[in-house]
């Protein structure tokens, strides 16, 4: 059972690596055929051939299930119009800054020709003048909305955005026009998946009604109903820097500890009872409500992986105590395995998968099939240490960062949350329980003030690259052998195979070059360039909505990832916010000695950056053979022009290959470069004026540059329609090669005087699901 669950996993994560989806027909028979074998085949063989088997059919299941949802796309031609629609609030909201959020499921496409996909993502964006939009889950809404297929940014170290929504077959997103007035058609659709969400949301507006402005209600919310989003960013920074983050959600085991809570009261009460006793056993009965409490909470929390993992091994346990027959915990965890592959192939993609399923299986290896039972309190210490070495290689390989005081956080946090706050927060969803609820945030807060205490010692955490695969593997074998069981020979052993994790650094450029990574970002700027011993990043991009921004979202996973782990200068070329919007997250997370811009010293904006001198022609540096030098503003450059221009101008060069950034100067800065520096615009890569807007890159100064490669920074379908076509008519004229980060992702640089190389990250990391404009 475990080997044909790990081979059907391996199936269906080798299906998730591959470019485009096979033709999946002949694999089926031989997928059966190789399951079907006689018993007369050595048992090696057969053995080899069945786990084969397994595999295949993992990849055909999930091959075919990507079919399913693949076939319901957006056409091309559909995307960005009006279409008339009709249709259910399928979740409920969430609340951004500027509006609401939520899948709909569509009904009735009321356009004529129009084709919409069954379920799409819709925004609300609030309007001055207008009233908000009052929405709820489970409501029939007729909407005029403009959409579009789903394309995310495409960087290293980075989430998928078209990973995630076809895993929830949102085949499309887009906003309601305002301009056509909604029209709610049904308050409620009795369907039982609506009115689980309409529950949800009624119990996060009762949290919040009660809760008022209590600083925590945000978490108590997440802990009773999932939503994740109620927690700010600050405070999953703080769960992550001390390790508890998988108990401020919902977890495999709060939900555990509920059903067995209720396991062990079902099952004194029911054995007082002779009659009860008689028609069923105590043991089953006490199974039997365990698993429908399991149930009951998985589906208020929303029903995500962990939820759906713990349901999974709850309901195999209370299936073979009805059966009266014994299962290994391995067998338990191999069947939740494939029950979740089953329903979900893009389950091996989520960080949470791999971390729940291994955190269970470590459990298992450090305390199953043991001899003995030592002390509760010995056991409880053994499972945490389990915890803080096992979990080291996927925590370095998915997050790069491992909490140091993790397991003096867990040893009081676990406690608190899973027994004192997630009851009394669960109390508090009964009606005239709300009380329990203030009780909860009084513990939930003497617990945050020990975290903050833990976070403010001066090594809470430890931060680096992303390790090499085979280091990876090489960690997983290591802790392994550390936690083997006693008498096991030389376990100190296991230590040397976790170091290289830590010591196999990124390989650096060369003496004289430079790799240089443009973010895709969305409608924005963000470049960053690495020597072989500093690193320097020009312009942090946008801001999102609400807590997100591109510092947090891509440029620090990015940079941390790719070996940066600090920034020698930090350019900002001017003050637009698609420019500076990620500066606090990336400050905040990286150390950076010094900053360059061109925006006024005094600027509220730079009230708390380090080392600030102004961006001026004429500045220069070298750094390991590679010349750094600043062309344009002018040191007498005023604040009467208007911003654009104001933009700090940098030339990269590596011998005679020259790279230059020009942030979103416009027509007279590019008159300003054509007077004063005509000798130093040649550059073999040019990273285009404002976006590609038609402001920008006038004909003489394309013709002055002459670049042979040309990068636009644009988000996809834009509002402001950059690149414009008649800018990229004049680099296709001038015989340059044409890069756009909507269209290519991330691009990334390599400088040397020799010549550069590129390379896009959309297309060499292209998966199947892949949006390419």
């Amino acid at each position: 059972m475990v080997s044909f669950a790990l081979s059907f996993a391996l199936g269906v994560w080798i299906l998730q690596q591959m470019e485009t989806l096979p033709a999946i027909p002949a694999y089926w028979p031989l997928a059966m055929l190789c399951l079907l074998l006689p018993r007369t085949l050595p048992q090696p063989l057969r053995h080899a051939l069945l786990l084969s088997g397994a595999a295949l059919l993992g990849f055909c299941h999930a091959a075919f299930v990507a079919q399913t949802h693949l076939s319901n796309s957006l056409p091309d031609e559909w995307q960005g119009r009006n279409i008339s629609l009709s249709g259910v609030v399928a979740e409920m909201p969430r609340i951004h800054e500027r509006g609401l959020r939520f899948a709909f499921d569509v009904e009735n496409v009321e356009t004529i020709g129009a084709t919409v996909p069954p379920r799409i993502l819709l925004s609300t964006y609030q309007t001055a003048g207008k009233a908000a939009l009052d929405l709820h889950a489970g409501e029939r809404w007729r909407f005029t909305v403009r959409l579009k297929q789903p394309h995310s940014t495409r960087n290293p170290y980075t989430s998928d955005f078209e990973a995630w929504a076809l895993e929830r077959n949102i085949r499309a997103s887009g906003y309601i026009y305002n301009k056509v007035a909604p029209q709610r058609v049904d308050a409620t659709v009795f369907r039982p998946a609506y009115l689980v969400e309409r529950l949800r949301e009624s119990l996060r507006e009762r949290f919040h009604g009660t809760l008022h402005d209590a600083p925590y209600a945000g978490i108590l919310v997440a802990l009773a109903i999932g939503d994740q989003a109620s927690i700010t960013q600050d405070e999953w920074r703080l769960f992550t820097r001390t390790g508890v983050n998988h108990l401020m959600s919902i977890s495999g085991l709060h939900i555990t500890l509920l059903a067995s809570m209720f396991f062990g009261l079902t099952y004194w009460l029911w054995r007082r009872s002779t009659r009860l006793t008689l028609r069923l056993p105590a043991r089953k009965a006490a199974a039997l409500v365990g698993v429908t409490v399991a149930l009951a909470y998985s589906l208020i929390s929303g029903f995500e992986i962990p939820a759906q993992r713990t349901f999974y091994m709850l309901s195999t346990f209370a299936g073979m105590l009805l059966l009266s027959r014994n299962v290994a915990p391995s067998q338990m965890l191999a069947a939740a395995l494939l029950v979740v592959l089953l329903l979900d192939p893009w389950a091996v993609l989520a960080p949470g998968f791999w971390l729940s399923f291994g955190a269970v299986a470590l459990i298992f290896y450090v305390s199953a099939n043991r001899l003995g039972r030592p002390h509760w309190l010995v056991e409880y210490g053994k499972v945490q240490w389990a915890m803080s070495i096992g979990l080291i290689p996927p925590l370095l390989a998915l997050f790069q960062q491992l909490s140091l005081v993790s397991p003096l956080a867990n040893a009081f946090a676990i406690p608190m949350v899973s027994l004192l706050v997630v009851p009394l927060t669960l109390l508090g969803t009964v009606p005239m329980f709300d009380w329990t609820l203030h009780l909860a945030h009084y513990v939930l807060t003497f617990c945050m003030t020990l975290l903050r205490l833990l976070d403010d010692l001066p090594v809470s955490v430890w931060t680096q690259h992303a390790p090499p695969v085979w280091a990876i593997a090489s960690g997983i074998l290591g802790a392994l052998w550390i936690l083997a069981p006693r008498g096991f020979p030389m376990r100190a052993f296991g230590i040397i195979l976790l170091l290289p994790m830590f010591l196999i650094e990124p390989a650096k450029p060369a003496p004289d070059s430079a790799r240089i990574w443009v973010f895709d970002v969305g409608q924005g700027l963000a470049v960053a360039v690495q020597t072989q011993h500093h690193s320097l990043l020009f312009d942090t991009g946008p801001d999102y909505a609400g807590e997100a921004d591109s510092g947090n979202r891509i440029l620090v996973p990015a940079l941390r990832g790719s070996g940066i782990a600090r920034l020698d200068t930090m350019i900002l070329s001017h003050g637009d916010i698609d420019h500076i919007g990620g500066t606090d997250s990336v400050l905040q997370a990286i150390p950076t000695e010094h900053l360059l811009t061109s925006m006024d010293v005094d600027d509220r904006r730079l009230a708390s950056m380090p080392n600030i001198s102004p961006c001026q022609d004429g500045m220069h540096w070298d750094w390991d053979g590679v010349h750094f030098e600043v062309l344009h503003p002018s040191k007498t450059a005023g604040g009467k022009r208007h911003d654009n221009d104001q933009s700090c101008v940098l030339r990269i060069s590596a011998g005679e290959q020259h790279i230059l950034l020009t942030g979103d100067i416009e027509r007279r800065s590019e008159e300003r470069l054509l007077l004063h520096h005509p000798d130093k615009l040649q550059a073999r890569l040019l990273i285009a004026p404002h976006h590609g807007s038609k402001s920008s890159s006038s004909q003489p100064f394309v013709a002055a540059v002459a670049p042979q490669h040309v990068v636009f920074t644009a988000g996809y379908r834009n509002r402001f329609h950059h690149p414009h076509p008649e800018v990229i008519r004049r680099y296709v004229h001038q015989g340059s090669h044409i890069m756009r980060s909507d269209r290519d992702g991330a691009i990334i640089i390599d400088l040397k005087p020799s010549g550069i190389a590129l390379d896009s990250f959309r297309h060499s990391h292209r998966r199947y699901w892949s949006h390419l404009p």
